[in-house]
C-alpha cells in the first residue's frame, strides 16, 4: 500500500541516515531546523481551504507546504484535518506521500505523522472499530485489549501513520468528566493492567517497533481527569501523596514497559499548569521515572498558558515556560508563532541550544525507530485491513463488555414472540460509537454510515434474531408515538435503549449526571404499558437511573460498544451470548454522592450513625450472568508473608449455560500510617467455565501489592495485618512482618 513516492524518498535518505548517528545528524542541523522538528501542525494548515476550513476532497496547497517545510522546517503533522473526517487508506497514503515528497524537496528528513486512533482506527474509512476504552475495561480481559490495540496499530499503519495518541491512562474517578468513556475506569490496578496490554498491542512485543505497529502515546500526564468541577481542562487539586497513590501508577508501569511518547495534561494541578511544571515534566518524569521518549503537548496548550491559564503575560513567555518545563514537541497546531518565538528565545540566550538539542535528539530517535530515517517500509501490504478476523475480535470485545446489572427473569428473550425496541439508539450509529468516530465529536450520522462497518440495532435485530419478531419504530422524541404504542401493544416484552449525545473535551461537558425529565417521563410512560421492560444504557459515563431502575425488570449497561455492538447486544438479549462484563467504575445512585469502592472508612458513616452510607446503585466489579457461579472459600498458602503468598479458591458454574466469570482479589490494610481504603483490587483473572464444571484460580501476592504511599510520599509496604478478599466473599488474615 506504500506508494512508489514514499519508497523513493526512503531510498534517497537510507544510505545517508544509516551512515550517520543521531548526534551527527543533530550537529548538522540549523536552529531553524531544530525548532521545526519540535513543531507539530494540523493537516488542515497544509491543504486548500486552510485551518479548520478544508476544501473536500482534500488537496495539498503548494504555498502552504512551502511555508511549513521550506521556511519553518516543520517536522510533524497530525490529525485528519480539523473540519474534515475519515479517509480511505489509499487517500491517507496519497496525502502523506505528498507531504513527505514536499518535505524531501525542501531538504528535510521525513515527517512524523500522528493521529488519535482511540477505539480502533478512528479516522480510516471502513476500519475496525472496537468498544470505547471504558467498555474494553468492562471486559476485564487484557488479552482482548491487547489484540484490539494490535489491530488498531495494523490498520493505522495501513493508512501510513506510525504514531497513535493512545492510550488514555487517566483514571475515570470523576463521572462528570466528558472523557470518562476514554478511560479504563476508576481503579488503579485495572487501569494499569489494561494500559500495559494496550501499549504492548500498539508497539508490539519486541524491543523495536516494527512496520506493523505504532508508537503509543500515554495521556494525559498527570492528573488530567481529576478536575474538581468535572469540566474539561479545569483545575485539579491533588496533594502529591494523592497523585502518587492514584494517578501515577498506570503511567509509571507503562513507561517501564517501554511506551515511547507521552502527552501532557491540558489542565493544572493545585494552581500550576502541567505544561509549565518542571517538577512534573522533568523531576518526576525524566529524573525519577527515567522516561527517555518524546513529550508532546495537547492541542494549542502552550499558547493556552497565556490565553487560558494566565501564567504567562504573552505567547513568548508561554513558550519559554513550556520548553524549560520539559516539553519536546508543540502541537501548535495552526500557525508558526511557536517557531519564531522559540528561535528568538534561544538567540537571546533565555533558552540554551543544548536544551533544544535534548528534545530534538529524542524526536530523531523516535523517527529512526519508526523507520522514517531508513529504508524499512518496502512495498508493505496490509491484506488484513478490515478483515473478518479483525471484525471477530471487535465483536468478541463488545460481547464481553456488555454488563448485565439487573435481571428478574426477563432475559434472555424467548424465541417466537414479538418484542419492541424503542428509544433514540435504535437507528443510530453515532450513539453506539461516541466521539472519535470518523469525526472528532462523532456526531455525524452520515459519516458513520459512509465510513463505518456496523449496522444499527434495528438492522441487527432483523439480521441476527430471525426467530424473535422485533419491531423497531423510528425515534420521534421522548413522547410515545403511535408507532411506539402499536409496537408495545404487540410485544410480550419491551427493550428501551437510552443514549447520550456523543462528545468529548469541552463540547462534551455536562451540568449533571441526571437524566432529563423528558427521558425519565418517557421510561415511565413505557413502563405504564405493563410489559416487562429491559433498559439498555449507551452512555458516555454513568447517568443517574435511580428513579427509573425500579421500573425495569432487566438492565444492561452497553457503554459505547462500537460498530459491532448492536450484533453483540442482540445476541445477548436472545441468549446466544452470556453477558460477562463487570463494571470498571462504581455506579452512583445519586449525583451528589459519588463515592468510589476504594473509599476510606469514614465515608461509610451514615447520617443515622450507622456505617451504611456507601450505597451505590451498583458496586465496582459488579455484573450478572445467565448462569450461576459459586465461589468456594478463599485459601492462603501461608498466613504470614515472607516473599510470596498464594491465594486460591474454586469457582463452580452450577448453572445450565457456559460462561465467563471474573475472579477478583482485594486487600484491606487494617491499620496504616495513612488512612487505608476499605478495599483495593490487587489482582483479577477472567476464566471461562462450562456449565457444571469448576476452575481453580490462583494469585501470587507479594509485598508490592500491599503497598501504600506514606506521609513522606514514598511507596512502602508497612508491617501489620491485612485482609485478603476473593470476590467480596470470605476473608483471610495475612500478617506482614
Amino acid at each position: 500500500m506504500k506508494s512508489f513516492v514514499r519508497l523513493f524518498i526512503c531510498l534517497l535518505i537510507a544510505g545517508h541516515a544509516q551512515a550517520q548517528s543521531i548526534d551527527s545528524l543533530l550537529a548538522r542541523m540549523s536552529l531553524i531546523e531544530k525548532v521545526g522538528q519540535m513543531t507539530q501542525i494540523d493537516l488542515s494548515v497544509l491543504v486548500k481551504g486552510g485551518y479548520c476550513n478544508p476544501v473536500e476532497p482534500l488537496a495539498l496547497d503548494e504555498a502552504a507546504l512551502a511555508t511549513a517545510f521550506g521556511k519553518y522546517r516543520v517536522g510533524s503533522v497530525l490529525n485528519c484535518a480539523c473540519g474534515s473526517g475519515s479517509k480511505s487508506p489509499a487517500t491517507w497514503n496519497f496525502l502523506i506521500d505528498g507531504i513527505q515528497a514536499s518535505a524531501q524537496s525542501h531538504g528535510l528528513m521525513p515527517i512524523l505523522y500522528g493521529i488519535d486512533a482511540i477505539h480502533g482506527t478512528t479516522y480510516s474509512s471502513k476500519g475496525t472499530l472496537f468498544p470505547q476504552p471504558l467498555g474494553q475495561a468492562a471486559t476485564w480481559n487484557t488479552a482482548l485489549v491487547e489484540r484490539g490495540a494490535e489491530i488498531t496499530a495494523y490498520e493505522t499503519r495501513a493508512s501510513g501513520i506510525p504514531w497513535n495518541f493512545s492510550p488514555v491512562l487517566d483514571l475515570g474517578r470523576q463521572p462528570l468528566w466528558s472523557r470518562m468513556f476514554e478511560t479504563y475506569g476508576e481503579d488503579v490496578h485495572l487501569c494499569t493492567q489494561m494500559g500495559l496490554a494496550a501499549v504492548k498491542g500498539y508497539q508490539g512485543a519486541s524491543e523495536q517497533i516494527d512496520d506493523l505497529h505504532v508508537a503509543a502515546c500515554l495521556k494525559h500526564f498527570l492528573g488530567y481527569s481529576a478536575s474538581l468541577s468535572g469540566k474539561d481542562r479545569t483545575p485539579a487539586y491533588l496533594a502529591e501523596r494523592d497523585w502518587r497513590d492514584l494517578y501515577l501508577p498506570p503511567f509509571e508501569a507503562a513507561i517501564r514497559a517501554g511506551a515511547r511518547t507521552i502527552m501532557v495534561n491540558s489542565g493544572e494541578i493545585s494552581g500550576i499548569p502541567v505544561h509549565a511544571n518542571p517538577r512534573i515534566l522533568n523531576d518526576l518524569l525524566r529524573e525519577e521515572l527515567g522516561f527517555k521518549g518524546v513529550v508532546v503537548t495537547d492541542w494549542e496548550d502552550i499558547y493556552k498558558l497565556h490565553i487560558n491559564h494566565r501564567v504567562a503575560p504573552d505567547f513568548r513567555e508561554a513558550v519559554k515556560l513550556a520548553i524549560l518545563a520539559g516539553v519536546d514537541m508543540s502541537m501548535t497546531p495552526n500557525d508558526f508563532r511557536f517557531n519564531d518565538l522559540l528561535i528568538d528565545l534561544v538567540q537571546s540566550g533565555e533558552i540554551s541550544e543544548d536544551r533544544i538539542d535534548a528534545s530534538v535528539k529524542r524526536i530523531l530517535e523516535l523517527k529512526q525507530e519508526l523507520g522514517l530515517l531508513e529504508h524499512r517500509e518496502q512495498n508493505l501490504k496490509f491484506p488484513f485491513y478490515a478483515s473478518a478476523d479483525f471484525k471477530s475480535a471487535a465483536l468478541q470485545t463488545a460481547r464481553e463488555s456488555l454488563t448485565l446489572l439487573k435481571n428478574e427473569g426477563t432475559l434472555p428473550l424467548a424465541p417466537n414472540q414479538s418484542y419492541a425496541i424503542l428509544g433514540p439508539v435504535n437507528h443510530s450509529l453515532t450513539l453506539i460509537n461516541g466521539a472519535w468516530t470518523h469525526t472528532w465529536l462523532g456526531r455525524d450520522e452520515a459519516a458513520a454510515q459512509e465510513h463505518g462497518l456496523g449496522m444499527t440495532l434495528a438492522q441487527a435485530a432483523e439480521t441476527y434474531a430471525p426467530q424473535h419478531r422485533f419491531s423497531s419504530p423510528f425515534f420521534k422524541g421522548y413522547t410515545l408515538s403511535k408507532e411506539d404504542r402499536k409496537a408495545i401493544k404487540k410485544a410480550s416484552s419491551v427493550v428501551v435503549c437510552l443514549g447520550e449525545e456523543p462528545g468529548t473535551e469541552v463540547p462534551g461537558n455536562t451540568q449533571s449526571l441526571e437524566l432529563s425529565r423528558a427521558e425519565i417521563d418517557y421510561i415511565k410512560a413505557v413502563a405504564a404499558c405493563g410489559k416487562p421492560l429491559t433498559l439498555v444504557l449507551f452512555f458516555n459515563r454513568p447517568r443517574i437511573i435511580s428513579e427509573i431502575e425500579p421500573l425495569a425488570t432487566a438492565i444492561v449497561y452497553a457503554y459505547l460498544p462500537g460498530d459491532h455492538g448492536p450484533q453483540a447486544l442482540i445476541e445477548t438479549l436472545i441468549g446466544e451470548n452470556n453477558p460477562s462484563g463487570r463494571l470498571p467504575f462504581t455506579y452512583p445512585q445519586s449525583a451528589g454522592s459519588v463515592v468510589h469502592y476504594d473509599r476510606k472508612h469514614t465515608e461509610d458513616f451514615h447520617s443515622d450513625y450507622s456505617t451504611n452510607a456507601y450505597q451505590p446503585q451498583y458496586d465496582f466489579g459488579f455484573g450478572l450472568s445467565y448462569t450461576t457461579f459459586e465461589h468456594a472459600h478463599l485459601l492462603l498458602s501461608d498466613d504470614r508473608l515472607s516473599d510470596t503468598v498464594y491465594a486460591y479458591w474454586t469457582i463452580q458454574n452450577s448453572g445450565t449455560m457456559d460462561g465467563y466469570e471474573v475472579a477478583q482479589l482485594y486487600m484491606q490494610d487494617l491499620y496504616a500510617s495513612v488512612t487505608p481504603s476499605v478495599r483495593k483490587l490487587i489482582a483479577f483473572e477472567k476464566v471461562f467455565i462450562p456449565a457444571g464444571e469448576f476452575r481453580t484460580v490462583r494469585f501470587a501476592i507479594d509485598r508490592s501489592m500491599l503497598s501504600l504511599v506514606n506521609a513522606q510520599n514514598q511507596r512502602v509496604t508497612e508491617s501489620g495485618e491485612f485482609e485478603i478478599w476473593g470476590n467480596l466473599g470470605n476473608r483471610k488474615r495475612l500478617l506482614v512482618p
